[in-house]
């Protein structure tokens, strides 16, 4: 086992970390800026497994959270997708090489931070109208798939679910347990790609009380400062993030 010793991985990495918490804390979507981030200092598919048992120990909080307010029927359309998703994104993790999933990160960060820059440009992505229920199952497909890749399923996911107009805690309860679930169904992915070896897990243990600690801190910022300024630096910084990734992989 050799654990990284420059002082700048660890910086990065524990930034990316507190992305993840202060995003399961209540700053929904700055998660997804997070592998980009990692994918800068560590091979994407090896800072996915690290970061994939802290997430999934936080879902454990927001599920309880959110046991009684859900959508079943959204689940039951959005999941099968999800299934063939995550392994379309394993295939392809598995039979590339490292810069080229970087590149895929990089796009999938690109896309994701321009679609969320775009409501400031006064062209917001929407559905007019509760979008049909099979393309939910193709939304579940490219959540899962981007997941898969980079823990980043929250637009595919959100594009289709807030059209369904559900309440806001029906809605938050129904993301808690989708991304929940799927983060389980990534676990054998991962150990077939062997990301769950002693390195890894050992960084995961490392980072994981900070990102408990920065769960925490969401928790009580979210209430103090609105998450709209968090939301348009992260997507920013996941533009030029995805724009130097996408370099790193062709040059």
């Amino acid at each position: 086992m050799n654990l990284p010793t420059d002082i700048l991985f660890y910086l990065v990495a524990g930034a990316a970390v507190i992305l993840v918490g202060l995003a399961k804390g209540g700053f929904a979507g700055l998660g997804a800026a997070a592998i980009p981030l990692l994918a800068l200092v560590m091979d994407p598919v090896a800072a996915a497994g690290m970061l994939l048992p802290i997430l999934m120990v936080q879902d454990i909080v927001s599920v309880w959270a959110f046991r009684r307010s859900y959508d079943a029927r959204t689940l039951w359309f959005t999941l099968p997708g999800a299934v063939v998703g995550i392994f379309l994104g394993w295939y392809l993790a598995s039979v590339i090489p490292a810069d080229a999933v970087r590149g895929f990160v990089g796009v999938i960060a690109l896309a994701f931070g321009t679609y969320r820059l775009l409501p400031l440009l006064g062209r917001p992505v929407k559905l007019s109208g509760p979008a049909p229920e099979w393309l939910g199952t193709i939304m579940g497909g490219l959540a899962g798939f981007t997941s898969q890749i980079a823990h980043a399923g929250g637009p595919p996911f959100q594009i289709w679910a807030l059209s369904r107009n559900f309440p806001h805690l029906v809605f938050i309860g129904t993301s808690s347990i989708f991304f929940a679930i799927i983060n389980w169904l990534k676990v054998p992915a991962y150990a077939a790609l062997g990301q769950f070896n002693v390195q890894n897990m050992t960084l995961t243990a490392i980072f994981l009380p900070l990102a408990i600690l920065s769960t925490l801190a969401g928790v009580r910022l979210v209430k103090r400062v609105s998450p709209a300024r968090f939301n348009i630096i992260i997507s920013l910084l996941m533009v030029l993030i995805g724009a130097e990734l996408i370099r790193q992989a062709i040059w």
